[in-house]
């Protein structure tokens, strides 16, 4: 009892991590390994209870053989070779949990009745053991074996103490009294299970094993990939990308500094990706503080620029390992620059907490009376609802905002502030910069100069009116109102409460 617990949650952690990749870092990507998780145990338990009075525990050898083979399949499914894309392949992906789900739905109340023999108490003990195992398996391949082996090895791991059960129940001897049926050959079902278990795991391959060139990173919370050469770099994380060498990461630091009209004297970034903006800051020669919540994000900062161990050894620089939001609610400094980046998609699970009215509320506490705060959203990659949503939690925020499209119309760079945020001219604002400030601004293009680089992005400048208007229905982003994550509720069924 303690054993399938634990083995199953366990399990379910090392699930979402193996199919994000295909499934997506969303909400719905959750309640579908959950659902079939659920689902699955009941019809094997509907199938016990149905043959009750049918069933001993020592005919169930099989089914443990079973159960150790079906623990190592989502390996296979999850192999990034396999040839299933789209919405259709993560689908089939995910049913290969369905056989296993259902094996402990079946075997579980078994192991109960053969424990309790009619015996509510010893019931009640039986399962407070599955209970025990299903909080220390979380735990476990959390903080241990994800961590420690990746996914591909962590299910190896959980599926040990299947095989150890299965190799008992097939090679002990049966009490006189079960009732063997004909051609019951538990001996031979567990060999044959345990080669072909062993054979699927040899020809499988975790997600990073799709990238010739990688470095990986894993911790409690993610796997992180930084893959490519060149300019041609990516990060993944948990087998999402997040960001590439881009220009825009710089447009999140400089569109801002150089907005304000007195030189700023420090700023913060909340989601540190490759570390672009983090680099971008310090340029201005300014302590320069950058919070992510993935520990290995940041340690990969070298992989993407040669000069990150200069960067992060400089006395302005200080790199913080925490959740943005809950790092400034425990912190007391102010700022004159605060640069938000959140994890794409615009529809990513959690994010709406750093799209919210209460986020900005937290903001506006931390910015100085002049400061100012670049908001990102890759609104290219979003729907009118997320998009409006956002924009009218910023506007119930901060009495001023304003929007512009990023240089290459991908994504919005929303101001805002406190304080009236000056319409300047392009050539002003390049004055600003100082000297080490406009070599990185210019380093990537794709202007030649900081004139024409701001100019890009101030001559696609957008109003807010245009943008309330592409959704009307579409209340502000709040914490109890993720708009941007429950996108098929309103899709589907016009629901925006």
């Amino acid at each position: 009892m303690f054993t399938t617990g634990l083995v199953s949650m366990g399990m379910e952690v090392v699930w979402i991590r193996q199919f994000t990749p295909y499934l997506g870092n969303l909400v719905y990507a959750f309640a579908g390994i959950l659902a079939i998780y659920l689902l699955a145990t009941a019809i094997g338990s509907s199938d016990y209870r149905s043959h009750a009075n049918s069933r001993h525990p020592d005919q169930s050898a099989p089914a443990w053989s079973m159960l150790a083979l079906f623990a190592v399949v989502p390996v296979v499914a999850a192999d990034p070779l396999l040839p299933l894309f789209g919405h259709l392949g993560g689908s089939l992906r995910l049913c290969s949990i369905v056989i296993f789900c259902a094996l402990t739905g079946f075997l579980t109340p078994l192991l109960v009745d053969s424990w309790s023999a009619g015996d509510p108490d010893q019931a009640g003990i039986a399962y407070a053991v599955n209970i025990a195992g299903s909080i220390v398996g979380p735990l476990i391949a959390g903080f241990w074996l994800l961590p420690w082996l990746g996914a591909h090895w962590a299910t190896a791991v959980l599926s040990v103490p299947l095989f150890a059960i299965a190799a008992f129940m097939a090679f002990r001897k049966p009490a006189g009294t079960a009732p063997l049926p004909s051609g019951f050959n538990p001996r031979y079902k567990f060999v044959i299970t345990t080669v072909i278990a062993i054979l699927l795991f040899s020809v499988s391959h975790d997600f990073e094993n799709a990238f010739p060139h990688r470095e990986v990173k894993r911790d409690y919370a993610a796997t992180v990939v930084a893959t490519g050469v060149g300019f041609d770099k990516s990060l993944y994380v948990n087998g999402v990308g997040m960001t590439s060498l881009t220009p825009i990461t710089k447009y999140m630091v400089h569109l801002p500094m150089a907005f304000m009209s007195r030189r700023p004297q420090n700023g913060l970034v909340i989601c540190f990706g490759m570390g672009t903006s983090f680099r971008s800051m310090l340029s201005w020669g300014i302590q320069t503080t950058a919070v992510d919540l993935i520990p290995s994000v940041p340690a990969l900062f070298g992989y993407y620029h040669a000069d990150a161990s200069k960067l992060v050894r400089s006395p302005l620089a200080r790199i913080v390992i925490d959740d943005g939001r809950r790092f400034l609610d425990g912190s007391t400094e102010t700022y004159d620059v605060i640069v938000v980046d959140p994890p794409p998609p615009p529809e990513a699970a959690g994010s709406s907490l750093l799209y919210s009215r209460e986020f900005y509320d937290v903001i506006r506490k931390h910015l100085r009376h002049d400061g100012i705060l670049q908001m990102w959203f890759p609104a290219n990659d979003g729907d009118a609802a997320t998009t409006v949503s956002v924009t009218k939690a910023l506007t119930d925020s901060f009495p001023y905002v304003r929007a512009f499209r990023s240089y290459d119309q991908y994504g919005i760079h929303f101001l805002a502030s406190m304080e009236p945020i000056a319409v300047t001219s392009s050539a002003v604002l390049a004055s600003r910069l100082p000297s080490a400030a406009v070599s990185d601004f210019v380093e990537w293009g794709p202007q030649a100069t900081p004139k024409l680089q701001f100019e890009s992005v101030l001559s696609h400048e957008i109003t807010l009116e245009s943008l309330v208007a592409l959704d009307s229905l579409s209340p502000a982003m709040r914490d109890d109102k993720p708009i941007n994550e429950y996108f098929l509720l309103r899709d589907r069924f016009h629901l925006y409460k």
